[in-house]
């Protein structure tokens, strides 16, 4: 294809720190952003050239904004996907709508992995109790029970141990929501988890980033090391695991792939992502083009840039109080500061992150 000439406008659904960084990385290539979110106060909205503000479910503002843009993608993946279709046929929507709905369902993700030869945790689709009690005695205990949809960052999930009452569970899961499905996974005794973040353009060209090791909290990434303190063989496995994923989805733009690491060194696949990446923050500091970059290097249809690192990096997120650190943080020349621009500190929310540099070993 061609690439879409400087000026052109990239339009985001979804106004979060994750589109804050793409419409900073676009700018220095020369285009414009338009941020279809809900609250002008948002992350992305703050810096962006232009904003719609509406729902994510309103058709003729979602026609008007198709009709301001180039291209468009999304910056998570909890955007309504019945009113994509309509979208992509007034303009190019990358990645694919279809890639959003694999994503955004666990099931859905689980079945498609499996359906290509990749290897994930045990898992079961379960509606009820009922059907969670007849999972837990083909899959085992201790197991985590989720939604299949909306979770993230630990929320939607519920530990099942040897003496949890799977009615309890199942109430647990179903709290405050008016329609549940769930998905139950088995544990996975796991030596480390990483993650490897491959870039795809609409010709099929990929560039992969090194493996790196994630450590979470209370289901929130923690930190990121780059890169994960694995074998080489494995890393390049991993590496290759996550580009041929790319390549069954046809995936335009990022993809994120997150990955166990077993005590006898399998790889099975946890999530994906079809986006830019918390693990994938240190290559704004590490890396001559970032994933923010890259990122838009795809969608636009310009070549993709180089992945390597030229140091290595640990990334921590500022999470709640966390980025109450921010001044230290800001006077330490080792430290690469990250502020999302949240007025708001809740505990558990990401603020902001912070990347420092070693060389590169």
């Amino acid at each position: 294809m061609t690439p879409l000439p400087p000026g052109s406008v990239i339009g985001i659904l979804g106004g979060g720190q994750l589109g804050r960084m793409t419409v900073v990385a676009a700018a220095r290539l020369g285009y414009r952003c338009h941020v279809f979110c809900q609250r002008r106060d948002e992350p992305a909205a703050q810096v962006s050239a232009l904003a719609t503000l509406a729902p994510f479910e309103d058709e003729a503002a979602l026609a008007a904004f198709a009709a301001s843009v180039d291209v468009v993608t999304f910056e998570f993946e909890n955007v309504p996907a019945l009113p994509l279709a309509p979208l992509a046929e007034r303009v190019p929507l990358r990645p694919h709508p279809s890639i959003l709905e694999i994503a955004q369902d666990r099931v859905r993700e689980k079945d498609f992995l499996a359906g290509i030869g990749v290897s994930t945790a045990a898992y079961a689709p379960v509606d009820d109790a009922t059907a969670l009690a007849q999972a837990l005695e083909r899959i085992g205990r201790p197991a985590l029970l989720k939604t299949a949809r909306w979770g993230y960052d630990g929320k939607g999930q519920v530990a099942v141990g040897a003496d949890t009452d799977p009615a309890e569970a199942w109430a647990a899961l179903a709290a405050g929501r008016a329609q549940t499905s769930g998905i139950l996974e088995g544990t996975v005794d796991f030596e480390r988890e990483i993650s490897v973040i491959v870039a795809r353009g609409p010709g099929g060209a990929t560039a992969a980033y090194d493996a790196v090791e994630n450590m979470h909290v209370e289901g929130i990434l923690l930190r990121t090391v780059a890169p994960a303190p694995i074998p080489a063989a494995l890393a390049d496995e991993a590496q290759a695991l996550a580009t041929r994923i790319a390549a069954a989805l046809d995936v335009v733009g990022l993809l994120a792939v997150e990955i166990f690491i077993t005590r006898d060194r399998r790889l099975l696949v946890n999530e994906l992502a079809p986006r830019p990446h918390n693990s994938g923050h240190w290559t704004i500091d590490a890396c001559a083009v970032s994933q923010f970059e890259q990122f838009v290097r795809a969608i636009a249809g310009l070549t993709l840039g180089p992945t390597e690192r030229h140091a290595n990096a640990v990334m921590e997120n500022l999470i709640g109080a966390d980025v109450a650190r921010w001044p230290e943080l800001a006077a330490d020349p080792d430290a690469r500061l990250h502020l999302y621009g949240k007025t708001e500190v809740r505990p558990g929310r990401k603020m902001g992150h912070v990347t420092r540099l070693s060389p590169r070993t």
